[in-house]
């Protein structure tokens, strides 16, 4: 467990707030998307990068979204066991956090503009996707926050597998190409598995403060146990798509991305031996490099 004495300065408290560790889970999506583009020659640069940046500072809102919901409905109390979070560790203020949230709304919702302007050329498209970007920001921000949270009634998956999956992957490589295919779900079925376990791994980390506080997350609905065996499914389902993609697409080079698999074997393994909360937490991290490290091995089995 951080101890709060560990968070000494403001500056420390934001990138606490910030939670970098999240960024790579989060430009996966992106990554999957524009690399299933180039395969079908329809790359577009100045695509990849706005719609990366818009994935940053949504994520950021949500994390940010995430340390001011559990801190106001108390999963964030004394008896939490994973790393202390900003307002948690008294250097920044609930006003400070909220305003924070609002800016970062402000930069998602401007990056998101600026990406559909130069991607979608038609005015009913340009509407459905700017619907969908704003309810990325209202998902990021109700997930904790709010009178009733979502992720407090245990649909915090949906919300990730839909965003980080189906949307995050399909959506880009739609403003890549203007088109939609089936192929693409299967891909987007993989990111949106794997950052379930992400989610999942957190949850089976706060399991106890989050009981206590009334957040019925998976783990707390179905206990411990089973919530390791849910995320050894939602690794081999992750995998399984790919290789349904594979022989779908007549494309076995992309297959180069089980070579992940081991790592993720060894995050799995890691979750079901610990023992403690803190002896779970590091594996949340290994657990989205292996996911960014399996869009890169796929991307580079798409160029083979």
């Amino acid at each position: 467990m951080s101890e709060p004495s560990e968070i000494k300065t403001k500056k420390q408290a934001w990138l606490h707030a910030v939670r970098l560790r999240t960024l790579p889970l989060a430009l996966a999506s992106i990554l999957a998307g524009s690399f299933l583009a180039g395969y079908d020659q329809d790359f577009r640069w100045e695509v990849l990068v706005l719609a990366a940046l818009t994935t940053t500072f949504l994520q950021i809102l949500s994390n940010l979204s995430n340390d001011y919901g559990d801190s106001v409905h108390g999963a964030d109390s004394a008896e939490r066991q994973g790393p202390v979070r900003a307002v948690q560790s008294g250097l920044i203020s609930l006003a400070e956090m909220k305003q924070a949230m609002i800016l970062f709304g402000i930069f998602s919702l401007v990056s998101g503009l600026g990406l559909l302007f130069i991607a979608v050329q038609n005015w009913t498209l340009f509407l459905i996707f700017l619907g969908l970007g704003l309810a990325a920001i209202w998902a990021a921000i109700t997930y904790t926050s709010g009178k009733n949270p979502y992720g407090y009634l245990g649909f915090g998956d949906i919300s990730v597998f839909v965003f980080f999956g189906l949307l995050g992957v399909s959506g880009t490589y739609f403003l890549h190409t203007g088109t939609f295919t089936l192929q693409s779900l299967l891909i987007a079925s993989s990111l949106g598995f794997f950052s379930t376990s992400v989610l999942n791994i957190n949850n089976i980390r706060d399991i106890d403060s989050d009981q206590k506080a009334g957040k019925r997350s998976i783990p707390v609905r179905i206990g411990k146990k089973h919530a390791i065996t849910y995320n050894w499914i939602l690794v081999d389902l992750g995998n399984i798509s790919l290789i349904i993609w594979a022989i779908y697409s007549e494309n076995y080079p992309s297959l180069l991305a089980l070579l992940a698999l081991p790592l993720m074997i060894l995050v799995g393994m890691g979750v079901q031996k610990a023992k403690t909360s803190k002896a779970t937490d590091p594996f949340l991290k290994r657990m989205a490099l292996s996911t960014l490290l399996w869009v890169i091995l796929f991307g580079m089995g798409l160029l083979l």
